[in-house]
């Protein structure tokens, strides 16, 4: 792994996110929840961004889905 970044899953067993929908995943007001606003995962996305890391999605093979968050570690002084 790279000493200069630390990286984050977090992982479930669900359904999964269907292969039409992660593309869209990170679109503000995409949902596919009737009470969903669609905003979360482009405001987590924005400021892991803003921070210069990234957010990614995988499948979580069988099952689930997998979040990765990378982020830089800046070094001291």
């Amino acid at each position: 792994e790279d000493a200069h970044q630390i990286v984050v899953s977090i992982a479930d067993s669900g359904a999964g996110i269907g292969e039409k929908d992660k593309d869209r995943i990170f679109e503000p007001f995409f949902t596919t929840k009737s009470t969903g606003t669609g905003i979360g995962l482009t405001i987590c996305r924005s400021i892991i961004e803003s921070h210069g890391g990234v957010l990614q999605v995988f499948a979580n093979r069988p099952y689930g889905t997998i979040f990765e968050v990378v982020l830089p570690i800046e070094a001291a002084g």
